[in-house]
């Protein structure tokens, strides 16, 4: 399964919609935004420096996820507790995020 999901095909997706730089070390794990009825939802999840970060973002027809990033710390406890479903695409993101939790907890493990 791609690291990319939905309307996020590469990593310079990410840092156009998000408006953003990416540390060139992060290693991003899983990244998708899906979008339709005039609004849109993100979220990505990369390792830097051996720890995990997520970032979120949504917008109405107004705007997009630029000026949205902002990087939080996480865990695979706390990744395992998320529930992503979105109304277009969420099945996808949900099946993402599970196969990285399991993948993180065997790297891990």
């Amino acid at each position: 399964m791609s690291a990319y999901l939905q309307e996020f095909k590469s990593r310079e997706d990410i840092a156009t919609e998000y408006a953003c730089e990416i540390p060139a070390e992060a290693e991003i794990l899983l990244a998708y935004y899906g979008y339709g009825s005039y609004c849109g939802a993100s979220f990505v999840i990369y390792r830097l420096d051996g720890k995990l970060y997520e970032v979120n973002g949504s917008h109405c027809s107004c705007n997009g996820l630029e000026g949205q990033w902002s990087p939080e710390e996480t865990s695979v406890a706390a990744l395992k507790m998320r529930d992503f479903y979105t109304e277009d695409g969420g099945a996808e993101a949900d099946a993402g995020l599970k196969a990285l939790v399991e993948r993180l907890e065997t790297d891990l493990g």
